[in-house]
């Protein structure tokens, strides 16, 4: 089966975590999304300013063509907030999957603080995440899972859902 799966949520929801876990059981490369911003970017997230949808443009591109470079499958962490930036996805990598680790914002931003110093992004940001985000509950192709599960709970989840969607075809 070739799975083609972005981990998406807001800031601090574990995206990086539940990549890494889900990619290893299934033996898939996995696409760091923020390794893909480019550096204005990262400087305006550094300094507490919002991306826009302009500043989004180049970076979805980008991840639709890491995606394109792994034929065999692939698990991508993105943020995908707005619905139209998951379309833009889903059309560069048909069978595109989410998973949605919804969070609430108290523990994004505790998240978000705990790894200040090691990440780029401010927690000045994380209520714009939750401004921005369109909640992709109840699209085709999208399982929700609480993020503050834990992350063998999470993969079990993942895992589980994977096998349903094989079963069910």
């Amino acid at each position: 089966m070739k799975i083609r799966l972005v981990m998406m949520g807001v800031a601090g929801c574990g995206k990086s975590s539940l990549a890494a876990t889900v990619a290893r059981d299934h033996a898939l490369p996995v696409i760091e999304g923020d390794d893909f911003h480019s550096e204005a970017s990262r400087d305006k997230m550094r300094a507490g300013i919002a991306l826009t949808d302009a500043d989004r443009e180049g970076w979805l591109d980008l991840l639709a063509q890491q995606m394109a470079q792994c034929p065999q499958g692939v698990v991508l962490t993105c943020s995908a907030l707005k619905r139209a930036y998951r379309d833009r996805l889903r059309a560069a990598a048909p069978g595109l999957r989410f998973v949605f680790l919804d969070i609430p914002p108290d523990e994004a931003r505790t998240r978000v603080a705990a790894r200040a110093g090691t990440h780029f992004f401010s927690l000045s940001l994380v209520d714009s995440q939750f401004a921005t985000l369109e909640s992709p509950t109840g699209e085709a192709g999208v399982l929700r899972v609480d993020a503050r599960a834990p992350l063998a709970e999470l993969r079990r989840q993942v895992a589980d859902w994977l096998l349903s969607s094989v079963v069910n075809a």
